[in-house]
């Protein structure tokens, strides 16, 4: 079992929450996003720094569309070395203008299904690492338990 640092436990909020998962993985950027009754994702909680114009295209994010949207069709991670060169179709072109590089973005497991997705990148190409991945997942399922 992967065990979920207590800065990250003990936050109270979802903002909270990011910003500690933000600075224990040394990235720039995050976002989280519920999944409500519409079925559509809806922004929860997203850091610092990120421009209006992005929040305004990320408030809401359909289920398959977009790292999120992906991550929570797919109940897996959903990753990006670099997104400014990415090739996979997995990257949106509005993510380009985030100027941001190394993404990732987990869904936040609750009984198996995605109750949200929870993202962090960096300013510069980033690969995360299994272990890495493992604790996202396990942060996501935490906050999915306390906050979906």
């Amino acid at each position: 079992m992967t065990s979920i640092p207590e800065s990250i436990q003990a936050a109270g909020t979802l903002d909270e929450a990011l910003a500690a998962t933000i600075a224990h993985f040394g990235a720039d950027s995050g976002t989280i996003h519920l999944l409500e009754a519409d079925g559509v994702l809806h922004l929860k909680a997203a850091s610092r720094g990120i421009p209006d114009f992005v929040l305004q295209t990320v408030r809401t994010v359909p289920v398959g569309k977009g790292m999120a949207g992906l991550a929570v069709e797919r109940a897996q991670p959903v990753t990006a070395c670099n997104i400014q060169t990415d090739t996979s179709g997995d990257v949106r072109p509005g993510a380009r203008q985030t100027g941001l590089e190394g993404a990732i973005v987990v869904p936040m497991l609750r009984d198996g299904a995605a109750a949200g997705a929870l993202g962090v990148a960096n300013r510069t190409e980033r690969t995360f690492t299994e272990e890495e991945q493992a604790l996202l997942l396990a942060i996501g399922a935490d906050l999915a338990a306390r906050h979906g």
